[in-house]
């Protein structure tokens, strides 16, 4: 029996404990199963570690969130307080709030919905394709789900429910395409967030100056000042999130402990009795005197809590312990000795709402806190920024995104990236935003939309999760539906009041956002299933050499393809119009794991094709969204070696083989001598073929590696429509030419490369 046979045999027993038909079998691809397998490679974290990840995501995630006192009373107050008791009412509105959403909801909750420790809303929507077959990304299969080691569970009333969902989702195309349209538009609300984000911050925290020396700083300087800062915070991020964060933990630790340490001095000075607001019976009669104006000013209670998403979209810089630890030691009890600090002062002196931050500090603590202040607001910035980095990484990897550079700037945590256009991208559009906007007045009217809808859609996703993966009792799911669905969607229809007034920009974004990513994935399918439709399959390659009189070139060539069920149609194109094949080839498919990371030991799958002669070989090579493409060691020689265990361990398989048919006959014949010396002999054989085909290999290898890249131009089909043509001819094809080819974002040597033409025609 031949190595895949066997492989097949065992492919055959796990196939969820059943036996299958010789005719279903012709339907599976089984390097395609045995790649779709990859273990949990998220590995626990020592408390050392945890604690050291905390004081980091001090500096990385609560910045946006941290310096929200520096301005949620003015946006609450744009007119002024009409009564005194409305104070009392924001107050109580603005602590159940951040308990409610940042703390119970995602610190909690949503948390726990991670990826393999990776967060964000693409991290949940791989989660939910895992468990079901609602993704339309091509690398993952009908197939792959049979199996998966995920366990069977025991058919009680949750699993029926989450059954019967799950088919609904599988069985409707409408479902599955509206899922990964909000994933998408989820994904671009985030990114629209982190061009806002920074903008709000460093223009109120430099509004303290114009407070303390109006004559000196006027708007069109405090403007100049504002992209000043913001450009050196861009410049910053090539430094990596773990420097970055150590840099920024300090300050933001400094702010926290400002911002709490003054709260204490004006609750006690000025009123202590602020504490009863944390009756929500207060927020019942605010809402009693102003009706719609407190549904407005609902707007400004959201700015509160911005900055609440990058909690879960940042997690993976980090891990789910260390954020909890951080956010409820550190940053939650500092903000609501903030808020309770300034509605004290702001009993006493209810005018000064407008710039309620820097009227509530003490006169000799007042440069200093502003100073930290503007290293805050900066560090703001930092959260989105961040999370930003993760979700394009996470949509690059499922081929909803162009093609761009990922620099992993850690060697110790392997989620802390920085992206090189992105940070540009970001940074000009910070830029021109702030020179357009130029008070945070303008700027909260946008922010709230982007901040809101988010967290609406991360609950809607959550909902599926409970439903279908933690199987949770249905009466938590309508618990956790009815308070959180409806704070967000009363929210929302606040913020979307303003939508006129500059709410419309998040939305903006997200749009172009949203059609860069849908052409890309549109197409990326498109051409797939293209080659899925052209392919060559294993028995054919002899056939298709036959045809042509090619040579055998020694060294060893990889021809990198995506296409995972065969062989992609361009070998045939280039075996006609180049006829001379290497001595050994190598088909790596690269294949994207809706999983974040996938161990280096388990990357490399490989099949054999027959005749063994040719020496071509078919391999997949499987990374999780979070995965580094660009090793230290090089990938050809990673290749190579995991290529000599795989022939190695074929030989062990096959000698493994006849020994148990041997021992078969055995006990049926007894004939023990004649079996005994047909079973050396053919394990002498095998070993003798497989050192054959090592030397073979390292030959090759010595003599030298080309690099064999398909570079598919792709073209719409006679007959399409004009949307279509519009996407694929000139959308599509102006972002390949103008963003990074394969061979730069797999780190392909350019001396060793040679590129393959071919037109798709979809």
């Amino acid at each position: 029996m031949s190595g895949d046979e066997q492989n097949q045999d065992v492919l055959q027993q796990q196939l969820k404990g059943k036996k299958l038909s010789g005719e279903k079998l012709k339907r599976y691809d089984s390097l395609d199963l045995e790649s779709s397998r990859v273990p949990d490679a998220k590995k626990a974290l020592e408390w050392s570690v945890i604690l050291k990840l905390a004081f980091q995501s001090i500096g990385v995630v609560y910045g946006d969130i941290g310096t929200s006192p520096l301005y949620v009373f003015s946006t609450i107050f744009p007119n002024g307080v009409k009564y005194e008791e409305d104070i009392l009412g924001a107050l109580s509105l603005i602590f159940y709030t951040i308990t409610l959403i940042p703390v119970v909801k995602y610190v909690f909750i949503v948390l726990q919905a991670n990826d393999n420790g990776d967060g964000g809303t693409f991290a949940l929507y791989s989660l939910i394709c895992r468990y079901s077959k609602v993704g339309l990304i091509p690398s993952q299969q009908a197939e792959d789900r049979d199996v998966s080691t995920f366990k069977l569970d025991i058919p009680d009333r949750r699993t029926r429910r989450a059954s019967k969902l799950k088919s609904i989702l599988e069985s409707s195309n409408f479902a599955k395409f509206f899922l990964l349209f909000a994933t998408m538009l989820g994904t671009s609300m985030v990114i629209g967030d982190g061009v806002l984000t920074p903008c709000v911050s460093v223009l109120s925290a430099i509004g303290g100056v114009k407070a303390a020396a109006p004559s000196v700083m006027n708007e069109g300087r405090i403007v100049w000042l504002a992209v000043a800062i913001l450009i050196l915070l861009f410049f910053l991020q090539r430094f990596g999130t773990e420097k970055v964060g150590y840099t920024f933990a300090p300050v933001l630790c400094l702010w926290f402990f400002s911002i709490a340490g003054i709260g204490i001095y004006n609750f006690v000075k000025y009123d202590p009795t602020v504490i009863r607001a944390l009756n929500p019976k207060y927020i019942i009669d605010y809402f009693k005197r102003n009706k719609k104006d407190a549904w407005i000013s609902l707007g400004g209670v959201v700015m509160c809590i911005t900055g609440g998403e990058a909690l879960f979209a940042d997690v993976g810089h980090f891990s789910v312990r260390s954020v909890q630890i951080s956010m409820c030691c550190v940053t939650y009890p500092a903000l609501i000795l903030a808020y309770l600090g300034q509605t004290a002062y702001l009993r006493k002196h209810s005018d000064d709402v407008t710039d309620t931050f820097y009227k509530n500090l003490p006169h000799s603590l007042y440069w200093p806190v502003f100073g930290v202040a503007v290293l805050a607001a900066i560090i703001a910035s930092q959260a989105l920024i961040s999370g930003t980095f993760a979700i394009i990484q996470q949509s690059l990897a499922l081929g909803c995104f162009p093609r761009v550079k990922i620099v992993h700037t850690s060697k110790k945590y392997h989620g802390q990236i920085y992206i090189p256009e992105i940070n540009t991208l970001l940074m000009l559009a910070c830029v021109v935003v702030t020179l357009a906007f130029r008070t945070t007045e303008k700027l909260s009217n946008a922010y709230g939309i982007a901040v809101v809808f988010v967290m609406l859609l991360t609950s809607c996703f959550l909902v599926l999760v409970m439903i279908m993966i933690w199987k949770t009792h249905i009466i938590f799911v309508i618990a956790y539906i009815l308070v959180f669905g409806t704070i967000e969607l009363v929210y929302l229809s606040s913020v979307l009041y303003k939508f006129d007034q500059g709410g419309y920009l998040p939305l903006a974004f997200a749009m172009v956002l949203m059609f860069i990513m849908y052409v890309w994935n549109y197409v990326y399918r498109k051409k797939y299933h293209f080659e899925l439709e052209h392919k060559i399959s294993p028995e054919k390659v002899k056939e298709t050499v036959d045809e042509t009189n090619y040579h055998r070139l020694p060294g060893l060539a990889i021809f990198y393809s995506e296409l995972v069920h065969g062989i992609p149609p361009i070998f045939k194109h280039y075996v006609e119009n180049v006829p001379a094949l290497h001595s050994v080839l190598v088909f790596a498919s690269v294949k994207s794991l809706p999983i974040s990371k996938v161990p280096v030991e388990e990357r490399f799958l490989f099949r054999r094709v027959k005749p063994y002669d040719l020496y071509v070989f078919r391999c997949v090579v499987r990374y999780g969204y979070n995965d580094v493409r660009n090793e230290a060691e090089p990938f050809e020689r990673l290749l190579l070696e995991r290529l000599k265990q795989f022939i190695r361990d074929d030989c062990k398989i096959l000698i493994a083989a006849n020994a148990n048919r041997v021992s078969t006959e055995e006990s049926i014949e007894l004939e023990t001598d004649g079996s005994n010396i047909d079973c050396d002999k053919q394990a002498e054989d095998a070993t003798f073929l497989m050192e054959r085909d090592i030397e073979m290999l390292e030959r090759a290898y010595s003599v030298g590696v080309v690099h064999l890249v398909g570079e598919q131009d792709v073209i719409a089909g006679k007959g399409s429509n004009i949307a279509k043509r519009v996407a694929i001819d000139y959308a599509f094809n102006f972002l390949k030419r103008n963003l990074r080819q394969s061979n730069k974002v797999l780190d392909i040597p350019h001396k060793r490369m040679l590129k393959v033409g071919m037109i798709y025609e979809i």
